[in-house]
């Protein structure tokens, strides 16, 4: 699959705006901040693809690219973002949750952690809804490029148990800044492709 072939489709921010799945989807979630947007651009090469805010919360929008006119990746908004206001939590939550039950041809969730810290009450509560639902996932470790190369392996066997009750599919740690475990996230959503195309 040719990573550099991808181009932006649409931004939806009500549920009733979201299309019907015309193709396979990957999506990627994870808290505000987490650095969702910096994954998908380095996994693409591009570097302004997906925006990238300082400012957490502003990826409010479920966003849909088109890759080797082969699946869709599919941006999630970020959750868990204290300061927004509780409507706009609540129009997330919708937002979010219209995706995932609509039966949407969805092969493969990324669930994006943040390799520094344990996962939050909120990813928790993500990663429940995932096993609770049956969406097949896997979790991307961000940040990996600040933690001491002795620290890595102990970090990702750390969340391997973590995540391994939810149903998760395999651990990646990874870097938007060095392009840590690009090629392996590549690898396992290719993999998951061959798998929706079995069925």
């Amino acid at each position: 699959m040719n990573y550099h072939n991808v181009s932006f489709l649409a931004s939806y921010g009500l549920s009733r705006q979201l299309p019907p799945s015309r193709r396979m989807e990957v999506a990627f979630a994870g808290r505000s901040n987490v650095g969702k947007s910096s994954l998908i651009n380095k996994l693409l090469g591009r570097k302004a693809l997906a925006r990238v805010s300082a400012v957490p919360g502003k990826t409010a929008t479920v966003n849909f690219y088109d890759l080797d006119k082969t699946i869709h990746l599919v941006d999630l908004p970020g959750y868990g973002y204290a300061k927004v206001a509780q409507g706009e939590r609540q129009r997330w939550d919708k937002l979010i949750n219209s995706y995932f039950e609509r039966g949407r041809r969805c092969a493969l969730l990324v669930q994006l952690l943040d390799s520094r810290h344990a996962p939050s009450a909120d990813d928790v509560q993500m990663l429940e809804y995932l096993h609770y639902h049956r969406i097949p996932f896997v979790a991307a470790l961000t940040k990996g490029d600040k933690l001491k190369k002795s620290e890595m392996a102990a970090c990702k066997e750390e969340f391997e148990k973590i995540c391994a009750p939810y149903g998760c599919q395999g651990v990646v740690l990874t870097s938007a800044e060095n392009g840590l475990g690009m090629d392996e996230l590549r690898a396992l959503l290719e993999a998951s492709m061959a798998v929706e195309d079995e069925d």
